[in-house]
């Protein structure tokens, strides 16, 4: 699995429309009032890697396993959600479960679609959902509290680590400030995963814009793009609508021409996968075989035996060693033979920092 991203956005600013041209499904449904979606649906998409099906045909796979993106369309939120106004109780549970948070802001105009807040203002419109997602931070650490001091009386640790953190970040959460704007220590990053805080989530934004602004922007996006860069974010420019006609299309062979007439070098869903695996510092690596040629995911900076976990934990647990070819070079030398042969496949051991596209033939013993 690569990550999990949850979309959210105030009704009407084409969040479940993007959402149906993104898993090229129509499971949402994208009506024009305020709480069509009751439900978060969830779709998995392909990552798409062209490296993954030359390596494949190298090796003459029988099947491909790309890795896969699970986007959840989270319904609209409003003012007050975090008091339960509108939905909002059981729409920020679902965020709970995402790695990252991804902002579909409004910057078209269009008359025939009205908005919740009466205009269009995209800043307006995030602070708006972030406002709501701290005050819910808010209240969850303040109920906390009590539980925590109690823990730590008995010498719990773990408590102790939290109510450490919650200390320092109490006052940045009162001052209406989400909990990202907190740079964590590397003794404080599992408190924190365990505080399961709504604003220590990784955030995109996403400037849903009309299909003639959409190479460019507009003044709406550029305001959007400002935002992004204080707030050391990704920002994407996509036209839900644009998303919508590419998704209809059966082949790639389409798909690129109608990208290339209307400009465009990949499509929307391509951008916000490589936002979110830069957030998220996020690298693929493989296993290429005749049975199947498989992309996984582990984090920037992984060494041998983490990325052996990912597929089991019992390689991680009995790792041996990694035997390693780079993308490329199986390419080059046409598979695993050729590379071998031509002194390109490494036995790597258990210090070896994993590189994009790394090929893997682990050994391990349990």
């Amino acid at each position: 699995m690569g990550f999990k991203c949850g979309i959210v956005g105030l009704p009407n600013v084409g969040k479940s429309t993007l959402f149906n041209a993104l898993t090229s499904t129509a499971a949402a449904e994208a009506a024009n009032y305020p709480f069509c979606t009751i439900e978060p649906n969830v779709g998995l998409v392909a990552v798409p890697d062209e490296r993954l099906g030359k390596l494949a045909e190298v090796a003459r796979s029988a099947k491909i396993i790309p890795n896969q993106i699970e986007f959840v369309d989270i319904a609209g939120l409003v003012k007050g959600a975090s008091k339960g106004e509108g939905l909002g109780n059981k729409f920020l549970s679902h965020i709970r479960e995402v790695d990252v948070i991804a902002y579909v802001l409004r910057c078209f105009e269009d008359d025939d679609i009205t908005h919740v807040e009466g205009n269009i203002d995209p800043l307006r419109d995030f602070e708006i959902i972030e406002t709501e997602l701290v005050l819910a931070d808010l209240e969850s650490l303040e109920k906390r509290i009590p539980n925590l001091e109690k823990r730590m009386r008995s010498r719990d640790k773990e408590a102790v680590e939290q109510l450490d953190l919650i200390k320092k970040i109490l006052p940045i959460i009162q001052e209406g400030q989400p909990a990202y704007s907190y740079e964590l220590s590397p003794e404080e990053v599992r408190p924190m995963k365990l505080l399961q805080l709504l604003t220590s989530k990784k955030v995109m934004f996403i400037c849903n814009i009309g299909e003639d602004d959409v190479l460019e922007g507009n003044e709406l996006s550029r305001k959007v793009q400002e935002l992004a860069k204080d707030r050391n974010a990704e920002c994407t420019l996509i036209s839900a609508r644009i998303e919508e006609e590419i998704s209809a299309l059966e082949t790639e062979e389409e798909k690129s021409e109608f990208l290339e007439a209307v400009g465009l070098k990949e499509t929307g869903l391509s951008q916000i996968i490589r936002a979110g695996y830069s957030l998220l510092e996020q690298i693929s690596f493989f296993t290429i075989g005749p049975k199947e040629a498989h992309a996984w995911n582990v984090h920037k900076g992984a060494k041998a035996p983490q990325a052996a976990g990912v597929i089991h934990t019992d390689f991680e647990r009995g790792f041996i060693c990694a035997e390693t070819i780079s993308c490329d070079d199986y390419l080059t030398y046409k598979g695993e033979s050729g590379a071998k042969e031509a002194g390109k496949m490494r036995q790597e051991g258990k210090e070896y920092i994993v590189k994009d596209g790394d090929v893997f033939h682990f050994r391990f013993n349990v």
